[in-house]
């Protein structure tokens, strides 16, 4: 008789995103006459920019050609679009990161819960509270987590970092001695970050205990302010203890097209096993890359035309963070977020929970967010507002939350 992995028997009912798409549709077929107004997933809305999908055609009509066609990516990835990132993303920064320790894969999203294939299930994981909910899901799958405790939304075998108001919602050090540490800056929910100068610490406090950060840089993009750093191999020390998740899809809207990459440098071991090759061993025999043409598209953000246009769109998104901010702000909520990331994170009004929050702005202003329960412990009591819509719909929102 074939065996499950009873470790999915241990997940808390289904991903947060998914019960949030459940409840909007029950509300929408109930009400087909109400305009919703969703600023809870964080997919963006703005389309691909020209120079991108002038990449697209070139290169969809090169595959129509015997003598152009492509078939299987390197398992690295190609290293026209490797270079450009090592050139563009790193070098250009200071950073000594080369184009061979550039992986490039189908998003963050998959490489933040293939990455756990190559760490024993012995490992202890030390997560920011709140975070982005795939990388305590996909541990817990891996069987790393314990067990789930539902009086305290949380599991017995991770160690938790509370990211609240009192420590300008960044994580402290932690006191239990975890071996993996995800940090996630821009922080996903809550729009924190931290100077180059505290990353450092957590970078020199990971080799001092032997600890590997992954490190989840998805939204260096939307960064604004100069002294916060947009990748942790800024920081002395970072290419022996830390691996960087990075997308296209915040920065370039690739969420429907999908392309992401992931950084090991060649010093980071343990013992005498590089990370390194590990990774190249797991990316070969479970190839999770992406197609040529979508490839090229990668490359085409960084030409000149590439960078100006999603420059341009970024700032149309910060523009959307800025105006939720400054008007929540003025309407006496509690906000923080918004300078260095499209998200802002509300204090939820009059003692209501997270989800009677979210069921309260979806009924009375038609409004969708995301409850902050959804991204761990200290999530309770406080709500994600993505500034990824239109700045149209984004206008109207504020407008009927203001009006409640």
């Amino acid at each position: 008789m074939f065996k499950i992995n009873d470790n999915y028997l241990k997940l808390p009912g289904s991903y947060l995103f998914s019960t949030i798409g459940k409840k909007v549709a029950a509300y929408q077929q109930a009400n087909p006459d109400k305009e919703i107004i969703r600023l809870g997933i964080g997919d963006v809305t703005q389309p691909l920019a020209p120079a991108v999908i002038d990449a697209l055609h070139k290169s969809v009509d090169e595959m129509g050609h015997a003598e152009t066609f492509h078939g299987y990516a390197p398992d690295l990835g190609y290293e026209f679009l490797r270079s450009a990132i090592a050139d563009h993303d790193y070098k250009k920064r200071g950073c000594d990161i080369s184009a061979d320790e550039i992986f490039v894969s189908d998003g963050a999203k998959s490489d933040s819960g293939n990455i756990g294939d190559i760490f024993s299930v012995d490992n202890k994981i030390a997560v920011c509270d709140p975070v982005y909910p795939v990388y305590v899901d996909t541990n817990a799958m891996a069987g790393r987590t314990g067990d789930y405790i539902p009086e305290k939304q949380a599991w017995s075998n991770v160690v938790y970092m509370p990211c609240t108001a009192e420590t300008n919602f960044a994580p402290e050090l932690p006191k239990e001695t975890p071996d993996i540490i995800y940090l996630c800056f821009p922080n996903n929910p809550t729009g924190s970050t931290i100077t180059k100068d505290e990353l450092q610490k957590w970078v020199d406090y990971a080799n001092k205990v032997g600890a590997v950060i992954i490190y989840d840089a998805a939204y260096e993009a939307y960064i604004s302010e100069p002294d916060v750093p947009h990748t942790i191999y800024e920081c002395d020390g970072a290419r022996t203890c830390a691996i960087e998740l990075r997308s296209f899809s915040k920065n370039a809207g690739f969420t429907g097209v999908r392309l992401g990459f992931t950084v090991i440098p060649k010093d980071l071991k343990c013992g005498d096993v590089t990370l390194h090759s590990l990774w190249a061993r797991r990316h070969g025999t479970k190839f999770n890359g992406a197609p040529y043409i979508v490839q090229r598209a990668g490359e085409a953000v960084y030409s000149e035309a590439g960078q100006k246009q999603t420059g341009e769109q970024i700032a149309y998104y910060m523009n959307n963070a800025k105006t939720i901010l400054e008007g929540l702000k003025s309407a006496g909520y509690t906000v923080s977020g918004g300078v260095n990331a499209p998200y802002i994170w509300l204090k939820t009004p009059d003692k209501m929970t997270s989800w009677e929050f979210f069921d309260y702005l979806l009924e009375k202003a038609n409004v969708v967010g995301t409850p902050g329960s959804g991204f761990g412990p200290s999530g309770e009591g406080y709500f994600r507002l993505t500034a990824f819509g239109s700045y149209e719909n984004t206008v109207k929102a504020l407008e009927r939350i203001k009006a409640l």
